[in-house]
């Protein structure tokens, strides 16, 4: 197996960047989780890369994922054979995101200076 570079671009709470850690994690991949709530350089380099605004993004060996789900991330793994398929039974969803009300008692809207979601 090559190595791989992985860059994710993830909220610090969000069901969509969940399942995307879910993912790595299950791979056992190691990776740069990217806040883009938290710190607005990050965010900006995301839509740079990216061109969109949406999260998650993650970036392989260059390569961006935009706006991404776990699912997609694990099946962009396994077509370029960049890992092998393993059956492991997450926690997690990894195609969802997460309940509106999950979100709002995750995230404290009066630390946030500015909403990317």
């Amino acid at each position: 197996m090559i190595e791989l570079k992985i860059k994710a671009y993830l909220k610090p709470s969000c069901g969509w960047s969940n399942g995307v850690r879910a993912i790595l994690g299950k791979y056992n991949l190691n990776y740069e989780d990217i806040d883009v709530i938290n710190v607005e350089e990050n965010y900006n380099e995301m839509v740079e890369k990216s061109g969109q605004p949406l999260s998650p993004c993650v970036e392989i060996n260059g390569k961006m994922l935009a706006d991404v789900s776990g699912d997609e991330v694990e099946e962009y793994l396994l077509k370029n054979n960049l890992v092998k398929p393993i059956s492991i039974k997450l926690d997690v969803k990894t195609g969802a995101g997460c309940d509106h009300h999950l979100h709002e008692e995750t995230v404290d809207l009066n630390q946030v200076k500015r909403r990317f979601f």
